[in-house]
């Protein structure tokens, strides 16, 4: 009998590693944009959690690119009273990877 090739499960593995390192880089791009002052992974706080935002927008197309946009320019009553500030200071890429992070928040 011959043996498996560990190569797929490596990569695979190494994928993981990669993504969670990566997510954990885009938690820290939140926290150091403010995003945690008025947001929390699953809970509402004056923003709606991480979480719910990624439940409003699954399925969606133009999540990312609305999502987006939304954090550059801010938004009125989407979640309620409390208007979302903009962010323009922020750089596009930097907005586009949060806006795909949020995306990836599971409740």
């Amino acid at each position: 009998m011959k043996p498996q090739n560990p190569k797929p499960y490596l990569l695979a593995c190494a994928a993981l590693a990669l993504g969670s390192v990566q997510a954990a880089d885009l938690q820290e791009l939140a926290k150091a944009s403010g995003c945690f002052s008025c947001h929390s992974m699953q809970e509402k706080v004056v923003g709606p959690a991480f979480s719910a935002v990624a439940q409003k927008y699954a399925g969606q197309a133009d999540a990312a690119p609305e999502l987006a946009q939304s954090i550059r320019n801010g938004s009125v009553r989407k979640w309620g009273r409390a208007p979302m500030p903009a962010h323009g200071s922020l750089e596009q890429a930097d907005i586009q990877r949060l806006a795909e992070w949020v995306l990836t928040i599971k409740p």
